[in-house]
């Protein structure tokens, strides 16, 4: 970053909204970027986001075999897991695992139209916050908008998915047969809200996958938008 440029920037984190349009409009790329022109810049790198790393969770094994996402047992299951393999039960463990991600990846695609909602109520000045943030800037404020309305939205998804792939049925036996072992202590755990947890967790990943690859390489700036916008945090 030139010394001329690193200035520009620091204007850019301290000044109001008028004087930081002055700012924009002195760039030395010789091109002059609007308010309006930095949110939707903003608002486009999210819904590439949103289309390219979220989208890939709702496809079959989408959260199975991402290693990124991918749902593992809660912790008073691993002992199940154990218990069931030591017997003889490998199987039918691997098939409850399965099914946990199966219901994951059926909900996910109730997301988008709640991330679009989010991402077109943004602000200038969620823009500009955004864009001088870190990392992750644009993720936290997706998931500070929108991860309540996501839960609820996941969670009667989920458990419905939990019926249609059998995941109900198989937790079920699993854990009936696990209970019936001697010497156990039995569980109960709440199946459906650990795993709309684990989902909200997996779409969060990989949209901050997506947002540090368009911050830190200039090839992942697909429109002339994005590759003015992002300039101004290089």
């Amino acid at each position: 970053m030139s010394k001329k440029f690193g200035t520009i920037v620091l204007l850019f984190m301290l000044v109001s909204c008028n004087e930081l349009q002055q700012v924009v409009n002195q760039l030395p790329s010789g091109t002059t970027l609007g308010n309006a022109e930095i949110a939707n810049g903003l608002k486009a790198a999210l819904e590439k986001g949103i289309s390219e790393q979220v989208s890939k969770l709702t496809r079959t094994d989408g959260f199975f075999k991402n290693e990124l996402v991918k749902i593992l047992l809660p912790e008073e299951l691993k002992k199940v897991d154990k218990t069931l393999r030591d017997i003889g039960l490998g199987n039918l463990a691997d098939e409850g695992l399965k099914v946990l991600n199966r219901a994951a990846e059926d909900a996910v695609s109730e997301a988008t139209p709640i991330f679009v909602d989010a991402v077109r109520s943004m602000s200038f000045n969620d823009a500009k916050s955004i864009l001088l943030g870190g990392d992750n800037a644009a993720t936290a404020f997706l998931k500070q908008r929108t991860s309540t309305a996501l839960y609820d939205k996941f969670n009667p998804v989920i458990k419905s998915s939990f019926e249609k792939v059998g995941a109900d049925q198989i937790w079920s036996n699993l854990i009936n047969r696990y209970n019936a072992i001697p010497l156990t202590n039995d569980v109960n755990p709440d199946l459906t809200d650990y795993v709309t947890q684990e989902a909200l967790d997996g779409v969060y990943t990989m949209i901050s996958l997506e947002e540090k690859e368009i911050r830190n390489n200039v090839a992942a700036r697909t429109t002339d938008l994005l590759r003015k916008v992002f300039a101004l945090q290089d």
